[in-house]
Parts: structure tokens; sequence; C-alpha cells
């Protein structure tokens, strides 16, 4: 028995997740300034690279102030639509291996808790770690709650489930360099849908290297 660790965006669905989620809930409940103060924040951005800062302003600026039921209801509703052309098949088929295996399946994911522990009750993860997002009551606030689930974080994260499954060996699946602090801390790593310079400076490292966009894994996963 291991502890399987899956990135979603990118590794699991083929892109993000979390501006269709933000489009999808403007569309059912239209914004004022929405589009404008989006390309505000999106410079923003450019200015000070804070991926954690970006990702509240947004949230604050299409749901802020919406009640818990309606956004648990779009959540249902959104994760409710993720088909064909957004998962990857062979991540299932992964997902699948190890369950069937008896592996401990935990989503690992920086996008937000408003919608990804619904995913991950979805496809059958036992545990969701992503970023937290703040209420206010039954509002929507939309800051941050916690840290930036990406980067150095991620592997905090990894680590801390070490410590609590002291026995088990872990394997992490992610796409992108962001994702190699975390692969440092598991046992095995398999960086998925990257580009031929990512896969080359991932192999240069000792990781493996998939693709799950279009097909499934040639064989069964492998243990660590």
């Amino acid at each position: 028995m291991r502890i399987a660790v899956f990135d979603l965006d990118g590794t699991i669905t083929r892109r993000d997740t979390l501006w269709p989620y933000l489009r999808g809930w403007v569309r059912r409940h239209p914004r004022a300034g929405f589009w404008p103060r989006s390309a505000w924040a999106a410079a923003q951005f450019a200015l000070d690279r804070d991926r954690g800062r970006l990702k509240a302003r947004l949230i604050r600026i299409a749901m802020g102030g919406a009640s818990r039921a309606d956004v648990a209801a779009w959540s249902e509703e959104y994760v409710a639509s993720l088909g064909d052309s957004v998962l990857c098949p062979g991540a299932l088929a992964a997902v699948a291996q190890h369950r069937a295996a008896g592996d401990r399946l935990v989503l690992l994911s920086a996008s937000v808790d408003l919608y990804v522990p619904e995913i991950g009750r979805r496809l059958g993860f036992d545990e969701t770690v992503c970023t937290a997002v703040a209420w206010r009551g039954e509002r929507l606030d939309g800051a941050l709650a916690g840290p930036n689930r990406r980067g150095e974080e991620k592997r905090r994260c990894v680590e801390a489930l070490r410590a609590a499954h002291p026995a088990l060996s872990v394997v992490a699946y992610a796409n992108a360099g962001s994702d190699f602090p975390h692969f440092r801390a598991a046992d095995e790593a398999v960086l998925v849908n990257a580009g031929p310079h990512l896969r080359r400076r991932a192999e240069s490292l000792g990781y493996r290297t998939a693709e799950w966009r279009n097909k499934s894994p040639a064989g069964p996963v492998q243990s660590a």
C-alpha cells in the first residue's frame, strides 16, 4: 500500500479549472464590471507575480458575497459537467489502478476548496488538500483562508502526509516545474502532460514522464 498524490490542473484535467468555474458562475450570476476588473487583476499579477493574491482577487470580483447555498449548487453543477473534453483518460486510469491496488488516494491542488473537494469525491479520492477560501458567515469573502497550495507549500503538504502515514511510500503525479519541490519529498515522481524541455529536465532529475491527455497508461502503475 502506498500514498498516491495527484495534482489537479493539467494533470487530471487538461487545463486550469478555476477560471472556467468563475466564468460559469458569472454567466449564471452576472456581475457589473467583471471583465474590466478581471483585466485589472491580471495587470496587477503582471506586477506582483503573486498567484495567491490573483486567485483571491478574481474570486472576489466574480463571487464575493455569494451565499453558501448558491456556491454549493454551482460547484456541484460545475463538477458534474467535467467530461471527456476536460478529464485526461490516462489520469483516470492511473487513479483506478491505485484504487485497485489499495493505495491511499490524495488530491493535492493549488485550486480552491469551493469545488476541488467535490472533484475529489467524484473521482473517489480518500483525501483532498487544496487552497482554502474565506467566508463571512454564510457569505463568501473570497480572500484566501490559508496558504496557496503551490510550490514549496505542496512540499510541506507531502511531508505532512508522510508524517501521518510513516509506513507508506509516496508516489506523486503532477505536470509543472513548480511541482518539483514536492516531487523531492516523494519516493517516486511522475511528470505528466509536459512539453519536451520540461520532460528532459524531469528525466535528468530521475523522474519518470508520461502523457495522459490522449491515452491511458501503457501498463500498470509502477511501484517505487
